[in-house]
């Protein structure tokens, strides 16, 4: 006897859905079975920075517009030659126009009794000798016996310390960082009775670069962590 041909398309179909329950099961075991431990490793480095800017800033002040610009100018000069005799090159030194405010415009002023006039000038240094820098902003003082007040350690008068070199200590940090990360999960096996396997996964944090602590920020701090997953095995 003839079967129907819708009798034997649904005994494919059944026979379809058996294999692929059987087969969900089998993926479903596998990965019951599957064991991984997930570890950091870290890389930290301290590097000495590569580049400097130095602002030297300083005020003035005069009842007299004209005056206080040409003060102005003259101080100046006058930083300008002292760091040329510290040793700096002209093209390490830039000079940025002065801001001038004037306590009359227009507005009320609680300190009336000052100079009309204030100015603020900013000499700045840029460059790749920070060891010149150092010992430059010891004698700063000096500037002072010409009547020359620099400002302090304010956030817009602080030198700024950089490292450039991120790109030639990467490959030995990152290299670090998964070696550390292995020792670990070597250590992890171990502990747990388990053989440790092939990385599954890995991942490499970002680079950060901050100061060491804030008395020396000419000395940086480069660390980076690298994310890894291993499979573990009886």
């Amino acid at each position: 006897m003839q079967q129907q041909p819708w009798l034997a398309a649904a005994i494919v179909s059944a026979g379809l859905v058996g294999a692929a329950a059987v087969l969900g099961n089998a993926v479903l075991d596998f990965r019951a079975m599957e064991r991984v431990v997930q570890v950091k490793g870290l890389s930290e480095r301290e590097v000495a920075a590569d580049t400097v800017i130095w602002p030297v800033k300083f005020s003035d002040a005069d009842n007299d517009l004209s005056k206080l610009v040409a003060s102005i100018e003259r101080k100046n000069e006058q930083v300008q030659a002292f760091l040329k005799l510290q040793g700096f090159s002209p093209n390490e030194i830039s000079v940025a126009p002065p801001q001038i405010v004037d306590r009359q415009a227009g507005y009320y002023d609680p300190n009336a009794r000052q100079m009309r006039y204030s100015a603020t000038s900013t000499v700045t240094v840029y460059s790749s000798n920070v060891d010149l820098a150092h010992q430059a902003m010891t004698r700063l003082l000096e500037l002072s016996k010409s009547g020359i007040a620099v400002a302090g350690q304010d956030y817009d008068s602080k030198a700024e310390f950089i490292f450039n070199g991120l790109n030639e200590i990467k490959p030995d940090m990152i290299e670090e960082a998964t070696r550390n990360a292995r020792e670990v999960a070597s250590k992890f096996a171990t502990d747990s009775d388990s053989q440790l396997g092939k990385i599954k996964a890995a991942s490499q944090g970002q680079f950060s670069i901050s100061d060491r602590d804030s008395n020396t920020p000419y000395i940086k701090k480069v660390r980076v962590v690298a994310t890894v997953d291993y499979y573990l095995s009886d």
